[in-house]
């Protein structure tokens, strides 16, 4: 006899971007070992000869000092204890992936005209662009030119071409190449950059720590210039290897460009690898979109509707009978004929319920989101007649109620919306380290590019980043003599900060108590100082890239953010240091715009300065903040240094004591090494006083039991076993997984079945 679980995924919906799926049953355990120094193979394998079940996977000299093994948990686990070589044993996870109007809106068009020190024209000419993904369709007719070879780290050769088997195809790494150098048909951000192949995620979209860790090591080994990573996963910390191994590559000189994730617009929710300090991670803006908006006949509210890619354009004629179609499922569509059906996320995929639907002969179709948080992304596996779009849990519920006391006919209104920041962007800080992440953001909805045999329309912060990897191909062009960190701070500098429509103000409202919190101090403060209401510097960073303006900066600041970090005392002092450079032929003036004040703050800053052309100098900027004073537990802005003409706009953020992040995210369960045993795996960013596991019965709620609790853990990433005597009975049980810090509690909910099978 064996237990068998499965983990019920009804509210799982198709992304671009998507986090890390169950671990499969194995009777072994892949782990990153990261060592406190270079080691030699030879080191390496006599550190873990004692271990005999313990067997060398990749030896990573690059990306890591560390290498990855395979082994029984109990030896792996003994391992990391005993020998203090380790820094750290990190287990295996698994990551999935995730033009021509958009590359006007960041200013494509323009740097055409702009020339190198060769007198050629800025296109990417010269420049290596990596793209760690899931292959590339180097026969593309608009990517043979630029594709310059690569690797495939799923099957271990030189063939890095997309899964193209029936079922598991992936068309992902080809259209993020697109989008930064096709050159045919379409134009990427930089058509004449040569792209270089990585193929990390295999048939399906997936991979694991390990693929893409070993993507990083070659192409540090192989010297590009910028490296892509359009994929991630939902843990918000700073200590994964991969987030290691792209600040290791920038150190190579490396330019590395990570999506921020596809969580929005909960904060907190930016995920590894975006999650790394010194890569640019790349949240998602909207192009020039045409926005329809659900008028109901009778009622103030309206209601945004954010399209799904691959459905007919929103433009009905005319008003229609809203009617309820349940989860969509076929049953549930028996009068929706020439009507508005508004549907239910989940159960179904979302080509799934508007197949129905069209197919029953409805009129448009609105999926309402089963969870808080906003609006969601989505694309359609195939193309549809009708309208297909999605709105909030929360507007869903008001059309719900609205549909119970009558019936409800609706209009449709279209407005024109551009530089909106996407609802699915993740947003920042980053847990720990307390940075502002994203850095900047880029157009990532409605995006064409390239697919094998073909081109599509695809969104999400994956189609945001190969922007930006563009965008920087272009500045290497121009400034071949400049650093990452010149690059990024061209880019952050120049950006444009986005300001909030008014309908996301009505969206922020709806969302969870954590961003209603930090919003409503943002919003207080910003009235206060007379100001528009601009995103939160940890929702966009720095703003939307404009890289014509970059490529012509004439003032670098590094770094391009600042963080205070956490301040605990009753009056704390923090100072942070600027490096102001001057790129430009001419001396430049530069002074600091006073920021406006806000009780409890205090700011000391440089007086004004001149620097010559090609000069630099490091200033010091200084907080004082009172928290008697100031009670928010989160505050950010922009310190605006003004020189030679344009402003240049710094964000920076601190946080008072122990913030709101989410105190637990990233939770897996699956079986372990033994049968038996089962194992998970969750992400604790902060640690926790308490921890725990709890299962209730899913039908009357009744408490049932722990699978686990412990005490005072420390941050990071946990994994134990869980023994045979430990599980509960058969049936299926909703998990609860909490953790507890500084008063505040947060959990994760899951279903899970248990079933007796004979062996």
């Amino acid at each position: 006899m064996k237990l068998l679980l499965a983990l019920l995924l009804a509210f799982q919906t198709p992304k671009i971007l998507i986090h890390p799926s169950i671990t499969k049953s194995t009777q072994e355990t892949t782990a990153i070992i990261i060592l406190d120094k270079p080691h030699t193979d030879q080191e390496i394998q006599q550190l873990i000869k004692p271990y005999k079940d313990v067997k060398l996977r990749r030896v990573f000299h690059h990306a890591l000092d560390g290498f990855s093994v395979e082994g029984s948990a109990e030896s792996l686990a003994k391992l990391g204890r005993t020998d203090k070589q380790i820094r750290n044993v990190s287990p295996v996870i698994t990551y999935q992936a995730q033009t021509e109007e958009s590359v006007k809106i960041i200013g494509g068009e323009e740097v055409r005209s702009l020339f190198d020190k060769k007198n050629e024209r800025l296109t990417g000419k010269g420049v290596r662009v990596g793209v760690i993904d899931t292959g590339v369709d180097y026969t593309h007719p608009d990517l043979k030119r630029n594709y310059a070879g690569g690797r495939d780290l799923v099957d271990n050769d030189r063939d890095p071409m997309e899964t193209l088997a029936l079922g598991k195809a992936t068309i992902h790494g080809t259209h993020v190449a697109g989008i930064i150098a096709a050159n045919g048909k379409i134009k990427g951000v930089a058509p004449e950059a040569k792209i270089v192949a990585y193929r990390a995620l295999g048939p399906g979209g997936g991979g694991t720590t390990e693929q893409v860790l070993a993507a990083i090591d070659q192409a540090i080994k192989d010297q590009v210039d910028i490296v892509n990573l359009s994929l991630g996963n939902d843990i918000n910390g700073p200590d994964l290897p991969i987030s290691l191994a792209l600040n290791r590559a920038v150190d190579r000189g490396i330019v590395a460009v990570a999506a921020s994730g596809n969580s929005g617009p909960n904060v907190w929710s930016v995920g590894s690898p975006g999650t790394a300090s010194k890569a640019i991670s790349v949240g998602a803006s909207t192009p020039t979109l045409k926005t329809p908006y659900l008028l109901i006949e009778g009622r103030r509210d309206k209601f945004r509707i954010e399209p799904l890619e691959g459905s007919a354009k929103w433009a009905l004629d005319r008003s229609a009978d809203i009617v309820d179609g349940g989860m969509g499922r076929s049953s549930e569509l028996n009068n929706v004929r020439g009507k508005i059906v508004l549907i239910k996320r989940g159960i179904l995929t979302f080509s799934k319920k508007a197949e129905n639907a069209q197919r029953a002969g409805a009129k448009a179709v609105l999926i309402y989101n089963n969870m808080s948080g906003g609006r969601f992304m989505g694309n359609l596996e195939t193309q549809m007649s009708i309208p297909v779009g999605a709105i909030s849990k929360e507007d869903g519920v008001i059309l719900q109620n609205a549909l119970k006391n009558q019936s409800t006919s609706a209009r449709v209104s279209v407005r024109e919306d551009r530089d909106q920041l996407a609802d699915f962007s993740s947003r920042g800080p980053v847990t720990g380290t307390w940075e502002i992440k994203p850095d900047m953001v880029a157009p990532g909805v409605a995006i064409n590019s390239t697919i094998p045999g073909g081109y599509l329309s695809l969104q999400g912060t994956s189609m945001a980043a190969p922007h930006v990897a563009g965008a920087c191909a272009l500045i290497k062009q121009a400034h071949p003599d400049w650093t990452p960190e010149q690059i990024k701070a061209a880019l952050m500098n120049t950006a444009k900060p986005l300001v909030k429509s008014n309908d996301v103000d009505r969206t922020a409202s709806n969302s969870n108590t954590a961003r209603r919190q930090t919003t409503s101090e943002q919003t207080q403060t910003q009235k206060s100082q007379g100001e528009p209401a601009y995103y939160r510097s940890f929702e966009q960073g720095a703003g939307r890239i404009q890289v014509d303006q970059a490529i012509q900066a004439t003032t670098l600041v590094t770094p391009s953010s600042i963080r205070f970090g956490k301040f605990t005392e009753q009056s704390d002092v923090h100072k942070a240091y600027l490096h102001v450079e001057n790129t430009s032929p001419r001396d430049q003036r530069y002074s600091f715009a006073i920021p406006p004040h806000v009780v409890g703050l205090e700011w000391r800053l440089p007086l004004s300065f001149t620097l010559e052309p090609k000069r630099a100098k490091d200033i010091a900027v200084e907080l004082t903040v009172d928290p008697q004073l100031f009670k928010g537990k989160i505050h950010d802005g922009y310190l605006r240094l003004q020189g030679g003409g344009t402003t240049v706009r710094i964000p920076y953020l601190y946080v008072l004591e122990e913030p709101g992040y989410p105190r637990v995210m990233g939770f897996d369960f699956a079986e372990g090494d033994k049968p038996g045993q089962y194992r998970y795996e969750v992400y604790l960013p902060g640690g926790a006083e308490e921890f725990g596991i709890a299962l209730f019965n899913p039908e009357d709620y009744r408490f049932v039991g722990y699978l686990d609790t412990i005490t005072n853990v420390k941050k990071g990433l946990i994994r134990r076993d869980i023994l045979n005597e430990q599980l509960p009975a058969d049936g299926t049980y909703l998990v609860k997984v909490f953790a507890k810090k500084a008063n505040k509690e947060d959990f994760i909910e899951r279903m899970i079945t248990i079933e007796k099978k004979e062996d």
